[in-house]
């Protein structure tokens, strides 16, 4: 092989972008002596910051060439914007796709959800059940168009490493199958009970997100096909990761501030759904609050996320 083509979908821009590229080169040179072309695509949707990661790639280069040796080889670069639930890339040009914390996202809220789900952003434990069936369906239809897509750019042989916030529990409307909305779903509602918020808007509001139960997962790889599942596996991480890590280190800025840090995480990702519906005028006010929630709650109880990493070859 001379050169090898990877694709990171979803890639997002933040300072952990670059990682998954190191760490491939890295292991690719360990069972390689002869320094080859890397062809790196960065996949995001058109909004994405991607002159961030290109302003970032020479000090990147830098650092592997200080970490690896100036010989491994040629590193090319590109962004690619567009949604990864459409095709992006030519037949058969690709060797190894990777997705992190991606793909629970979905293309659309399902159609059937505005108004049915009362009172609620996302499926919880008062949502019917033709709410739970919506997204379901949705999270198929798109997952399935994910791989399908896939399997017409990926070479036979070619691998894929998705990995998204998925749930262990069967029923998606366990209050634990994301907290983080839950939270902020009680934020917002506390903000219609005070008249800062309409009622009317919050039931009109659904987040566009299904986290997969491994089984899930594993049904629509086999349903289409394309793919052999090398390893399906659950992990978790703690909302009090920070504390717990580097508690006793000279990181303590960092200590006792992890609520602080899934707030502003859960903001990243909900702001940009949340402006153009509720408007910009109450977003500092619900995330003031949401961060209060988050911290009592955490003080209270341990909460994690699930982690579904899944690993593919390309029949």
């Amino acid at each position: 092989m001379t050169t090898l083509t990877i694709a990171d979908l979803g890639c997002s821009s933040g300072p952990n972008t670059l990682t998954i590229v190191s760490n491939l080169i890295k292991q690719f040179q360990l069972h390689n002596n002869k320094p080859i072309q890397y062809q790196i695509f960065f996949n995001d949707l058109p909004s994405n910051d991607f002159n961030s990661i290109f302003i970032s790639l020479q000090n990147f280069l830098e650092d592997l060439k200080n970490q690896i040796g100036a010989d491994f080889g040629t590193c090319f670069f590109n962004g690619v914007p567009g949604s990864f639930y459409g095709r992006l890339f030519p037949n058969k040009s690709l060797h190894f796709v990777h997705s992190c914390y991606s793909l629970q996202w979905l293309s659309q809220v399902p159609r059937e959800m505005e108004i049915i789900n009362k009172g609620s952003i996302f499926i919880d434990n008062k949502s019917p059940k033709n709410v739970i069936e919506g997204y379901y369906k949705q999270f198929q239809k798109d997952f399935s168009l994910f791989l399908k897509c896939r399997e017409e750019e990926v070479v036979s042989g070619g691998r894929m490493v998705v990995t998204l916030v998925g749930r262990t529990d069967e029923y998606p409307s366990n209050q634990d199958y994301c907290y983080a909305f839950t939270l902020l779903n009680l934020a917002l509602n506390g903000m219609v009970a005070e008249g800062i918020v309409e009622e009317e808007k919050v039931d009109r509001f659904n987040i566009p997100n299904f986290m997969p139960s491994p089984k899930e997962i594993k049904d629509e790889v086999l349903k289409e096909g394309s793919f052999i599942i090398n390893e399906l596996k659950v992990s978790s991480i703690d909302w009090n990761f920070y504390n717990t890590e580097l508690e006793g280190t000279k990181h303590t800025s960092f200590v006792g501030n992890s609520y602080n840090n899934i707030a502003k995480c859960i903001r990243s990702v909900t702001e940009p759904l949340m402006i153009p519906h509720f408007g910009e005028a109450i977003i500092e006010e619900l995330f003031y609050r949401y961060s209060k929630i988050v911290k009592d709650e955490m003080s209270k109880k341990r909460i994690e996320f699930t982690n579904l990493t899944i690993s593919l070859t390309r029949i």
